[in-house]
């Protein structure tokens, strides 16, 4: 007897595809020139300090403190856009260029407009707005500044610092932004309304001091 043979069936299966709507995003570019109001006081974290901290995180020995060196605190606290040279001196200051983290002006203009009531929540205006690059440039000639610092608060003992400084300073911000969230006009209050209520760089109106504040030209 012929063995019965089993059919076996193929089921196709269609997949069906669902075509998604996105609307696009409205994006605008906004360039907007700031002008400082108070010197700007710039300390960018120098590879020795770094090297320092990682150091003392790690618990390795070290050789102790060093000899100061004023002028090369000075120029390793600059945010250097040019080439920095390894020992610069104070003509390559003169002829150096040097920038400003951006991060610093947007944060700036959220705190000040959540501060002042203008914005409801940070988040929102987070993400409306972007500043370009990295590093905005200073325009502007640093010159080194002493001060006397107490880290630990009053009772701790004084130290000196040395960091630049920008008596007139200006800069251009390149801004992206969605037109559907936010309007030019809206970052150009907050960024105003910041640069005299929070500012930035150190001793800022945002730390109790008076540095580091600006206007929208």
């Amino acid at each position: 007897m012929a063995a019965a043979k089993k059919a076996s069936k193929t089921k196709e299966t269609e997949e069906t595809k669902e075509v998604l709507n996105i609307p696009a995003l409205e994006l605008k570019t906004l360039m907007i020139r700031i002008v400082g109001d108070s010197p700007l006081i710039v300390h960018a974290w120098s590879e020795k300090a770094k090297k320092m901290m990682l150091e003392k995180q790690m618990k390795k020995a070290t050789n102790g403190r060093a000899v100061r060196d004023p002028f090369r605190e000075y120029t390793d606290a600059l945010y250097w856009l040019s080439e920095k040279p390894e020992n610069p001196t104070q003509e390559d200051v003169d002829n150096g260029t040097f920038g400003f983290p951006t991060v610093a002006f947007k944060a700036c203009a959220i705190n000040a407009g959540f501060q002042q009531g203008i914005l409801d929540k940070k988040t929102t205006a987070r993400g409306a707005f972007h500043i370009i690059g990295e590093f905005a440039v200073i325009e502007g000639k640093p010159q080194m500044r002493e001060d006397m610092v107490r880290l630990g608060g009053i009772t701790s003992p004084a130290d000196l610092r040395y960091r630049p400084e920008f008596a007139n300073w200006s800069t251009t911000l390149t801004i992206q932004y969605n037109t559907k969230a936010i309007t030019a006009e809206q970052i150009a209050n907050l960024l105003n309304v910041g640069g005299f209520a929070n500012g930035v760089g150190e001793w800022r109106p945002e730390k109790d001091g008076q540095f580091g504040m600006f206007h929208v030209e």
